[in-house]
């Protein structure tokens, strides 16, 4: 990639760069996510954590422990507006989940069935619809010791629990 991709919070206090895409993108609709954001939906892109460079502004951090794994999710937020600009997982310490509402430009990257994924669509609310060819997981992709789930693979945009 030959240039870095800006994004920050809504007021402008906390701002970063990423310098790589995405290693991959993940929409959850766990409750956590839910609650979090306020929308049936989540979308968080991957990234390593050296690809993340804060260049304005300073995080309040928030602390929870996943009802599902036990581990700690760390929320990085804009001390003044309050947006959740990334996260940070316990279970995954290499990775940063960056809120994709808060980059700069959200479709510089793209979103295929090889680098995204629906999670936890047991927990996702009537009416969420999940694109078709995209891997679908009813809980997580992979178990509490690290073992891939098995997918399912809609091959037309699938409504959860209509």
């Amino acid at each position: 990639m030959d240039k870095t991709h800006a994004g920050g919070c809504l007021c402008g206090a906390l701002r970063y760069e990423v310098s790589t895409p995405p290693l991959r993108l993940t929409w959850c609709t766990c409750r956590f996510c839910q609650k979090m954001t306020g929308t049936p939906m989540n979308a968080l892109a991957g990234f390593t954590r050296s690809a993340l460079r804060l260049v304005q502004g300073t995080p309040a951090i928030y602390t929870h422990v996943s009802e599902g794994s036990g581990k700690e999710i760390h929320l990085n937020s804009c001390p003044t507006c309050s947006t959740t600009v990334f996260l940070e997982l316990e279970r995954f310490p290499d990775f940063l989940g960056v809120m994709t509402g808060t980059l700069d430009d959200p479709d510089w990257f793209d979103r295929t069935p090889d680098n995204a994924k629906y999670i936890f669509t047991e927990c996702a609310q009537k009416g969420t619809l999940v694109q078709a060819g995209f891997p679908v997981y009813p809980q997580h992709a992979s178990d509490t010791e690290g073992n891939p789930q098995i997918p399912a693979v809609y091959d037309h945009h699938h409504l959860v629990h209509p």
